[in-house]
């Protein structure tokens, strides 16, 4: 997908946005107690701030294997964001998984509460990247 200057920064704010709101569906949903609900909802919020991070560098990617493979390529190797967000980001990708797919496995509070205040690092970190570079 070719896109001009004007049509990247729009679709970088966008996703910047949908990660924020994203999020605060993921903090609404704690205190329902939705526990797959809110690792889903922060695991899409975390994606959507990396697809926009990965988007302002023109790096384009088909899968959300392929989104952790270049956050830790691009971003985490070069000491850019943090090997623990990186890590972060991958947990929460697997948790969602289990979430979503896991027939035999409930996540509880123990295991999601922990990655919502870092998820929101990891957002606010993005958000400086990009401001940075926009």
């Amino acid at each position: 997908m070719s896109l001009s200057d004007d049509e990247r920064r729009a679709l970088v704010t966008y996703r910047l946005e949908k990660a924020r709101k994203t999020y605060q569906q993921a903090s609404d949903s704690i205190s329902l107690g939705y526990w797959e609900m809110t690792a889903n909802r922060l695991y899409y919020a975390a994606y959507y701030a990396v697809s926009a991070l990965l988007l302002q560098q023109g790096l384009t990617v088909q899968t959300h294997h392929g989104i952790i493979q270049m956050l830790g390529l691009h971003f985490v190797k070069t000491g850019i964001i943090s090997k623990e967000m990186g890590t972060l980001y991958g947990r929460l990708f697997s948790m969602r998984q289990t979430g979503d797919y896991g027939d035999t496995f409930d996540l509880t509070e123990e295991e999601v509460l922990p990655l919502v205040e870092p998820t929101k690092e990891l957002i606010e970190t993005i958000d400086s990247i990009l401001s940075k570079s926009m």
